[in-house]
């Protein structure tokens, strides 16, 4: 997500009279990659670029490819194989023992319907996941779309562009399982009238939103680290307490008695801070409340559990579905000691959490390291 908002802002900063520019999105993996589907980098034509689509063995041959792109004012999909020992192969360097495909689209700035603008109209609507569909291949007549188009869609009504029933139907139908794995992936349709169609359908999630009880100091190496992957991070507490390096950081600082009105999604995390046992005590009902779907607690286990212990004892116990949220003491194992150390624990269990993953060392994985399909 924030790999993307850099490339809006570097898109609405272009100086539209001297420079073009094209969008570069990894839309297939086969194998290993340092980067995934949905990766991209926007090149301009002076030959800078912003973002990126490999660890950096395929951006110089990338900007070659945007800037043939642009000026043939045509989009081109592009396949780098990393599996082959052939040094004339581009990307071979990267070791990665993977095969990428990259599309090229150049963008017209008079269309309100390129892939940019596509990404702002998602990015300017208040959390949500947002399904695209980008069109990375056809064979056939396929007079009302065209390669590297993006469609947006919200229902299967939008797929109507296509004006193909039979393949309309069998994209809905990933379209729905891509939903429901939220997990982008290619596909390839084609029809006994000879039509064929590649798509990648790509689930855009919100990013992570960081929910920080407290004011105190270690707030501030907390917000730091997850501002820089990305986050969004809302502190509440009384705004005349907080730091000043904290409030030139954070997204939204709200009064502990407007709680309520801060949006909750299932990409929420909430992390109790005040370090105050009667204020976690208080505070902690109000966050079970919500929907979020991970709610943090610093401090000792013990001190955990007397909270739990008291509360249940005043008649207000936690079920065990809201147990199976509650991350106490909060953090993975580390080692941590300094409060910046500390929030590299915080925010390692919190983006474990929401990967569905344990946080252990990658050697032990038995598994790829990004699941395959």
């Amino acid at each position: 997500m924030k790999e993307i908002k850099a490339i809006i802002d570097g898109y609405d900063h272009l100086d539209r009279h001297a420079t073009q520019a094209a969008l570069a999105t990894v839309v297939r993996v086969e194998g290993s990659s340092y980067r995934r589907t949905g990766a991209r980098m926007l090149v301009m034509s002076d030959g800078l670029w912003i973002g990126g689509i490999s660890g950096g063995c395929l951006e110089g041959d990338a900007l070659k490819r945007a800037r043939l792109a642009i000026a043939k004012a045509s989009p081109s999909k592009i396949t780098y194989d990393t599996t082959t020992d052939d040094e004339h192969q581009i990307g071979v360097g990267l070791g990665c023992n993977g095969i990428i495909d990259v599309l090229f689209t150049p963008l017209d700035f008079t269309d309100k319907k390129n892939p940019v603008e596509v990404l702002k109209n998602c990015m300017n609507e208040r959390r949500q996941t947002h399904v695209l569909i980008t069109i990375t291949g056809l064979e056939g007549n396929w007079p009302s779309i065209k390669e590297g188009e993006v469609i947006r869609y919200t229902n299967s009504a939008s797929l109507d562009v296509l004006d193909h029933a039979t393949l309309q139907a069998q994209l809905d139908e990933k379209i729905q399982a891509r939903i429901t794995k939220g997990v982008s992936a290619p596909y390839r349709f084609d029809s006994p009238d000879g039509q064929e169609l590649d798509v990648f359908i790509e689930i855009l999630s919100p990013e992570i939103h960081l929910v920080l009880w407290g004011h105190q100091y270690d707030v501030y190496p907390l917000t730091r680290l997850v501002k820089e992957l990305g986050w969004r991070v809302t502190v509440v507490a009384n705004p005349l307490k907080v730091n000043k390096k904290i409030v030139a950081l954070v997204d939204e600082i709200v009064l502990p008695e407007n709680f309520s009105t801060i949006l909750f999604d299932a990409h929420t995390a909430v992390v109790l801070m005040t370090h105050d046992y009667k204020s976690d005590k208080q505070n902690l009902p109000k966050v079970l409340s919500t929907n979020a779907p991970y709610i943090g607690m610093l401090g000792p286990r013990v001190r955990s559990e007397r909270i739990w212990a008291e509360l249940a004892d005043e008649g207000n116990p936690i079920d065990d579905a809201d147990f199976s949220r509650i991350h106490a003491p909060v953090g993975l194992d580390i080692g941590a000691v300094s409060p910046e150390e500390i929030a590299l624990s915080l925010a390692a269990e919190i983006r474990a959490d929401f990967s569905s993953r344990n946080g252990t060392f990658l050697r032990l994985r038995e598994s790829t390291i990004h699941v395959r399909e």
